[in-house]
Formats: C-alpha cells, sequence, structure tokens
C-alpha cells in the first residue's frame, strides 16, 4: 500500500477543508494517508479536530507529499523532500503557483494515483554556502534562488562576483539574485531576468535594481560555481536569504559560494500541460486582477 502525505499549510487550507477532501479521494481508492503541517501556525490560530503527526517522522516512510498551498509552501518542503527523496505533488491555494499540479476544482484528478503510475519533474536545486574567512559559517540548499541585498535602509550596496574561472561582474544597486530554472519565474523576473524552462540546467545571476545601464543578466552552465563577496557590509546592512526564508546578516568580506546541489526537488505532472501553457494561463490570471 502507498503512503501519501498530506501536508495543507493552515494559513491557506481554512479548517483543512482541502487536505480532508483529499484524503476522502486517496482512501477511496486504497491510498494510506497521514496529515502533517509544514510548520506550526503562530499566535492562537484555531486548528480543526484533526490527527497531525510529525513530518520529520512520517517523511521518513513516504511515497508522495501533497502540499497544499502556494509556491512558498512548496519552497518551504523542498529541502525536507529532497533530503528524503520523495516526489512532491502541489495544490495551488495561493495566487500563482507555478510549480503546483492541480487547483482545487481538479481534486477528481487525485485518482489517476491509483495505479501509480505519473511523470516526474526533476528540479535543479542549489547547495548555498558562506564562508567567514576559511570557516563555513552556513549551509543550506535552495529550489528558487539565493538572494542577497541590502537591508531597509535606501543605501546601494557593492558586490563583486566571481565564478571558478576570475572575476564576472560588479553589481551596485540594491543586490543580486542567483537562481535555478525554477526560480527564473520569481524574484528573478521582477528583477528583469530570464525566463528559463524549469527542468533546465543553469544558473541565473541578476541584479536588483542596480545603478548601471551595463548591468546584465547572466545564464550560466551549471557547472560553475558563482561566489558574491560583499565589499562594504561593515558600513552597510547586507543579507543573504534562501528560497525567501529567514534571512542571514553577512559582513564585509564573507563569500556567498552558490552552485548545483547534488539533491533535486521531484514535482509530480498528472497533466499533459506545458511549461509555456501554464505560463501563459498564470500571467492572464494576474493580468486580469488587475483590469477589473
Amino acid at each position: 500500500m502507498k503512503r501519501v502525505i498530506l501536508c495543507p499549510n493552515p494559513y491557506r487550507d481554512n479548517d483543512l477543508k482541502v487536505a480532508q477532501r483529499s484524503k476522502e479521494i486517496l482512501e477511496s481508492i486504497g491510498i494510506e494517508t497521514v496529515t502533517c503541517l509544514p510548520f506550526q501556525p503562530e499566535g492562537q490560530k484555531k486548528m480543526p479536530d484533526v490527527a497531525v503527526a510529525p513530518l520529520e517522522e512520517e517523511i521518513r516512510r513516504a511515497d508522495l507529499l501533497i502540499a497544499f498551498g502556494g509556491d512558498g509552501t512548496i519552497l518551504h518542503l523542498a529541502k525536507t523532500v529532497a533530503i528524503h527523496d520523495v516526489p512532491v505533488l502541489g495544490i495551488n491555494l495561493g495566487s500563482l503557483g507555478f510549480m503546483s499540479e492541480l487547483e482545487p476544482h481538479e481534486l477528481d484528478r487525485l485518482r489517476d494515483l491509483a495505479d501509480w503510475k505519473f511523470n516526474v519533474e526533476s528540479r535543479m536545486m542549489l547547495d548555498v554556502t558562506i564562508l567567514r574567512g576559511d570557516r563555513e559559517i552556513y549551509n543550506t540548499i535552495a529550489l528558487n534562488d539565493a538572494v542577497i541585498s541590502k537591508g531597509s535602509i535606501a543605501r546601494v550596496v557593492r558586490l563583486e562576483t566571481f565564478t571558478e574561472e576570475g572575476w564576472l561582474t560588479r553589481v551596485t544597486g540594491d543586490g543580486v539574485v542567483i537562481s535555478t530554472p525554477t526560480g527564473s519565474t520569481g524574484y528573478s523576473m521582477a528583477a528583469g531576468g530570464p525566463i528559463v524552462e524549469p527542468t533546465a540546467r543553469n544558473l541565473l545571476l541578476t541584479p536588483i535594481c542596480a545603478h548601471s545601464t551595463r548591468a546584465f543578466s547572466y545564464v550560466l552552465s551549471p557547472e560553475h560555481v558563482i561566489t558574491v563577496v560583499t565589499a562594504d557590509a561593515n558600513r552597510k546592512f547586507v543579507y543573504l536569504s534562501a528560497d525567501g526564508g529567514k534571512a542571514f546578516s553577512l559582513k564585509n568580506g564573507d563569500q556567498v559560494r552558490v552552485k548545483q546541489s547534488k539533491y533535486c526537488t521531484k514535482l509530480v505532472r498528472l497533466s499533459k500541460k506545458s511549461f509555456c501553457e501554464i505560463l501563459d494561463n498564470k500571467m492572464a490570471q494576474e493580468a486580469a486582477k488587475y483590469e477589473r
């Protein structure tokens, strides 16, 4: 019997109704389910009377994880599912949801899991490391991007970027985004970077609000190692954030190294929609919101 983790974002799935409906469908076709939360809700948020198990324990014996939320929920779970080599299927309860496979009105498509035959897309991830002198003080993996940026004070930062082959470029502005093809439709796109097919293998480097007409985006081979050096972090606030997570404060001379990870995120695909079709539909929906 296959075992599926239902992982609803408690702020997106009100009273876990979508997860509960999915549970009924999956169990009707002989699939065992368990409900886990991607994180514990803060404050006094009241949770429905649903049995919830610890994700860190259940992920070790899961065959599939279904994430209920937006892309942020999948990003939050990406490191966990990648390390345990568990594929994830996204049900979009957010806004754009580029990584999600189904919308709430498409839950009946879960019946397609009965014969356990589906396509899986392997998405490249990043190893993100901070070196302070000769010491490694931080490391993580990211599905979307690593962002080195200034704080809230309106001052530009200077970042020197290198590959293992030598100097690449200097970025003076709000910062820089280093992303995967999956992350190309996120912050990188908002900063003016290119859209790259998400199953590709590339490293993207995009300046944020650069103070130069010669600031370009770069699309690099995945074999490269990108190093960003903070040139003036002692006088200005400079931070690193991976996949929109908690920001890590950088000091002068810190080196942020980003390379292709040995881990990947596996996304389950049940439909035959192409990336271009999904992108066009999502963008049209977003544009329609502002035309009303």
